[in-house]
């Protein structure tokens, strides 16, 4: 293994973009919503980050808990929870960061998605940092067979949730934020597109 994948695991390249320009650092509370098998909370947990990570699967949380103890032995295990995203239960602007990958594709419909889109920007502090990785159709819109409701067959075979440029502008819009960069989508051949959404609420905004 080399150094760096000791050092930073098998992290988000989008996301390892957003700590080498300083957009999120030490100091800040950090939030991974969906935090699966705990891909991108290696570097945070060895580099000391305050942070915490939920999942709506038990299983992943129990994973994560065990990953956590053999990193970082003296970090808090109930900061590893089993929650939804839309039914968070820290405080309103608890967290200077939220970080989501690979999780908003999951849901079921749209009230799903829009519940968990706002359940973590809630829990964000104005002027903080929204970092999304999600599956979308930008760049092979005719590729993607629609099944109704943002539902959609992908040339990969699988059946995703996805969202285009204005649903994600708008979005942003809508719960009084802005973008922090630009859409960004990688376009897999053949099988997927998927969009980095970076955004943070302004300092007045409105209450999602």
């Amino acid at each position: 293994m080399s150094h760096l994948e000791d050092q930073f695991g098998p992290i988000d390249i989008y996301l390892f973009d957003q700590l080498l320009r300083g957009q999120i650092a030490p100091g800040m509370r950090v939030l991974d919503a969906g935090c699966g098998s705990g891909r991108n909370l290696i570097y945070l947990l060895k580099a000391g980050y305050d942070v915490t990570a939920v999942d709506a699967d038990a299983a992943a949380v129990t994973s994560v808990r065990r990953l956590a103890a053999e990193i970082a032995p003296s970090f808090p295990q109930d900061r590893i929870r089993h929650e939804s995203l839309e039914s968070l239960s820290f405080p309103d602007s608890s967290f200077d960061v939220v970080i989501c990958s690979a999780v908003l594709h999951f849901a079921r419909d749209d009230a799903q998605f829009e519940a968990m889109v706002r359940g973590m920007w809630r829990v964000l502090k104005p002027g903080g940092i929204f970092f999304a990785r999600l599956a979308s159709n930008i760049g092979m819109e005719a590729r993607m067979r629609h099944l109704g409701n943002h539902r959609y067959l992908l040339p990969d075979g699988t059946e995703r949730y996805l969202v285009d440029e204005v649903r994600l502008v708008s979005l942003t819009r809508a719960l009084g934020g802005v973008l922090v960069d630009p859409l960004k989508t990688t376009v897999v051949q053949d099988q997927r597109c998927m969009t980095t959404w970076v955004a943070k609420p302004l300092v007045q905004r409105t209450q999602p």
